[in-house]
């Protein structure tokens, strides 16, 4: 009986003992931070095709200002609205940022102390309460119809010791997190539009003119230097009052023609609205103004008194054999960097240290005496109308690079031939 009082002792203390230990035993505790790790950081946002518009702020140390770039679809066509709402050419770019931003997720948290979040470069652009110009970073937000916001966050500094990796965060939270990314999310304005400004083949074009003149602003006269006429005949460049010795450069002749066909801009402005509509409808007789005027004159582009249009660093065209021309006018020098070139803003502006661009003036015309096929002239005629109207609202800017190789004379492309 005492052996049985015993054991069943024994029983009830490991009893007791098991529960003791059951009850303060360690456990593994998991902190709130770590509980939606490996989440998606927007999981109702799942259709790239959701997307209508995108806004990405940038933030310039050196001016201590936020500067958004922003594309969006808007009465039936993609636009840039921080570049004068440009025609974009955005539907498959902004479609492949949306589906990259659908894929990224909270892989690894890394801290949710403020004090961090300079170090990570993750300080939203925005923030107008915090004083440091250091650690700020890229937000980017998305938007579906209605302005709907489906994905808002901010892009931080690479993380150190992981590639591909950058720390993120959204800026209603404090929560900081290293993100694997494989998202172009471009603020350029080249990536966003249709750059090829011509949209012509250099293989149709036919005849080139250059005139070489210099205008007198005072009395708005023309001082007429040259006018080189260069003609495509039996696969052969010439040139008007050519000699027997001469003949055109080959090699220069292909550098003029492969910058026309690859031609591209790095800048916009606005035309002013009654210049636009002028030039849409040149037989409307409609007046020139005179703060019309003094746009023009700002970027190097005269009215004369007879209403013909000139610039002051000489015109360019180009005859195709759709019997398509284009009237290139180049103007004054465009100095600066970033949205001063692009845009026209006043940040970047200033001669030192900046890139050298130009403002040209384009305008297109129906020369139905150039066409090489009867058939080509309402192919040609349906070019021009959909040319002027690309044409008709906005100055544009060039690289320094490509009006080098336009802005050219009878002593660059006429040369003497061997002995």
């Amino acid at each position: 009986m005492n052996e049985n009082k015993k054991t069943i002792g024994f029983v009830a203390v490991a009893v007791v003992l098991l529960v003791l230990a059951f009850i303060f035993s360690p456990k593994k505790i998991t902190p709130d931070a770590f509980l939606d790790q490996g989440e998606a950081f927007f999981p109702d946002f799942t259709d790239p095709n959701q997307a209508t518009t995108m806004e990405v702020v940038t933030f310039d140390k050196e001016t201590g200002s936020a500067y958004p770039f922003k594309v969006s679809f808007q009465g039936g066509k993609w636009i840039i609205p921080s570049h004068h709402n440009y025609p974009a050419d955005a539907k498959d770019r902004l479609a492949q940022t949306a589906a990259g931003v659908i894929d990224i997720k909270k892989d690894d948290f890394r801290t949710d102390n403020v004090a961090d979040h300079e170090r990570c470069g993750i300080i939203d652009p925005l923030d107008e309460s915090v004083t440091t110009l250091a650690g700020r970073g890229k937000r980017v937000t998305i938007k579906g119809q209605n302005d709907v916001v489906l994905a808002d966050f901010i892009i931080g500094n690479k993380v150190e010791g992981r590639e591909g990796f950058r720390f993120v965060r959204l800026p209603d939270q404090k929560r900081v997190y290293a993100v694997r990314m494989n998202i172009d999310i471009s603020t350029k304005f080249a990536d966003w539009i249709d750059t090829d400004l011509l949209k012509i083949n250099q293989d149709d074009v036919n005849k080139i003119v250059l005139k070489d003149y210099s205008i007198d602003e005072r009395t708005m006269s023309i001082d007429l230097r040259d006018n080189l006429e260069l003609t495509l005949k039996d696969s052969v460049w010439k040139a008007d009052n050519m000699r027997k010795n001469e003949m055109v450069d080959t090699l220069m002749m292909k550098e003029l023609l492969a910058t026309l066909d690859n031609l591209n801009i790095v800048g916009i402005r606005p035309k002013p609205e009654n210049l636009a509509r002028s030039l849409m409808n040149p037989d409307n007789n409609q007046s020139i103004t005179m703060p019309d005027q003094m746009s023009l004159q700002n970027k190097g582009f005269y009215f004369t008194r007879q209403g013909q249009l000139y610039s002051n660093e000489g015109e360019l065209q180009v005859y195709t054999k759709q019997g398509v021309v284009y009237y290139l006018r180049f103007g004054e020098v465009v100095f600066g960097s970033g949205l001063a070139v692009t845009a026209g803003t006043e940040s970047g502006q200033g001669k030192s240290g900046s890139s050298e661009n130009r403002y040209l003036f384009i305008a297109a015309d129906f020369d139905e005496n150039n066409i090489s096929l009867i058939k080509d002239k309402e192919t040609g005629q349906n070019t021009v109308n959909e040319a002027n109207v690309r044409f008709a609202d906005w100055f544009y800017v060039i690289p320094s690079s490509s009006f080098e190789k336009l802005h050219l004379n009878r002593r660059d492309l006429v040369v003497k031939t061997e002995a």
